[in-house]
């Protein structure tokens, strides 16, 4: 195979930033060269970072959100609601619910959603877990934060019917969030609005 660069070094650190999402071989290209242009100690801290960030980093015991605790700061917080719980997708999007500063309930999260299409199904989801948490009676209102899109709205559904049994509120944010929106994306104002304005999900 023919070198494309002319430091094997260099085309090795390519290959590895390329393996990103969202970086193509031109963005990995100029990140390294950035790199090379700084400090040795900013590649070392930098690579200290990652290294310390995948063996050190946790998940929650109690919602599954990434924690430096067997149980994050959210689930350890005694001001946060425990009877009320946002169900979503993934990490990025407890972080986009936080800033909207509307909702001071707990998460759960699910670590994606059904996905026939990519192999994806109930049991390859935190849901057992989330059932287990409504179970032990201390849950008042589940609030399903899931995209609006038809993987999400199949993963609602799901959830919704294997909840139905306990007496508990389950809500669905309000459409403020476009159908077929991924809700990371959402800007702060719609998805605080959509979290306040909830409806009921059997009435949604």
């Amino acid at each position: 195979m023919i070198q494309q660069y002319p430091s094997a070094l260099l085309e090795n650190a390519v290959n590895e930033f390329a393996k990103l999402p969202g970086i193509g071989r031109k963005t990995a290209l100029r990140l390294v060269l950035y790199i090379l242009r700084q400090d040795p100690s900013f590649a070392e801290n930098l690579g200290e970072a990652i290294i310390q960030l995948r063996k050190e980093v946790k998940y929650c015991s109690v919602c599954h959100n990434i924690s430096d605790a067997e149980t994050c700061s959210l689930c350890s917080d005694p001001s946060r609601d425990a009877s009320t719980v946002c169900v979503v997708e993934n990490v990025r999007e407890v972080m986009a619910v936080e800033n909207t500063r509307q909702f001071r309930g707990m998460y759960h999260v699910l670590g994606g959603i059904i996905s026939p299409m990519d192999g994806i199904g109930p049991s390859d989801l935190q849901i057992e877990s989330l059932i287990q948490r409504v179970a032990s009676g201390q849950i008042k209102e589940i609030i399903l934060a899931l995209s609006a899109t038809m993987e999400g709205d199949t993963t609602n559904a799901y959830i919704f019917r294997h909840l139905a049994p306990y007496n508990i509120k389950i809500s669905v944010i309000a459409r403020g969030v476009s159908i077929g929106d991924e809700l990371e994306y959402a800007d702060e104002i719609t998805l605080g609005r959509s979290i306040i304005n909830r409806t009921l999900y059997n009435e949604s």
